[in-house]
């Protein structure tokens, strides 16, 4: 079977090409400089980076060897993912697939709130059921973690990184309140849709 081994890099540059892809589509493909930003992005991201350019390239060279990206040629080179058709992939399997990549193993709650920006999810049964597929799929794309002592909640990891060891891993860290991280997780969110809506106001105004 298949067994995936992405680099941390190359997991950054895989879930911020769907990320863009959902939340930005009129800026996707990106160009490499725009994909660094993304990868050093501050928010929506755990834990923030700072990579240069050279990096980003290395590891979308190997994402392209590995089938996971192509480049789309113009005045400017781009670079999208090819993940989704890969692994027929959903917009809402993409963004919960996205997010995992993006911040490390997470609860159905606060996969929920945090997927926001790339698809509203209604509720957490389509959460659930759509995490099923990813688990269920060949190979599985992600896996639920053992729940953590004092933990409430049992969090999923993607698994492109390869398998997840059940010991020592992030679920086995102090956990803090469920609730707090899905408020913080949201307000990211409204300040990102807030930001977006200055953005289109400002070339609205622009164009009188």
């Amino acid at each position: 079977m298949l067994v995936f081994d992405l680099e941390p890099l190359e997991c950054r540059v895989l879930g911020c090409l769907l990320e863009k892809q959902l939340s930005t589509p009129d800026i996707y493909p990106l160009s490499l400089n725009s994909l660094m930003n993304a990868c050093n992005q501050s928010s929506n991201r755990d834990p923030v980076l700072s990579v240069g350019e050279g990096e980003v390239q290395a590891a979308v060279d190997t994402l392209i060897q590995r089938g996971l990206a192509e480049h789309w040629p113009g005045r400017v080179v781009k670079i999208a993912h090819t993940a989704k058709p890969t692994w027929n992939l959903s917009v809402q399997e993409a963004a919960l697939l996205a997010e995992l990549l993006l911040r490390g193993p997470q609860t159905s709650g606060e996969l929920r709130t945090n997927t926001r920006r790339m698809y509203p999810f209604p509720d957490l049964a389509e959460v659930e059921g759509c995490l099923a597929v990813l688990m269920e799929a060949e190979p599985p794309l992600v896996a639920r973690l053992p729940r953590a002592p004092g933990a409430r909640e049992a969090r999923v990891a993607q698994l492109l990184a390869g398998p997840v060891e059940t010991g020592a891993t992030p679920e086995a860290a102090p956990a803090r309140t469920s609730r707090m991280e899905e408020l913080e997780a949201e307000v990211s969110a409204l300040r990102t849709e807030l930001a977006k809506l200055r953005q289109a106001f400002e070339v609205f105004r622009d164009q009188f």
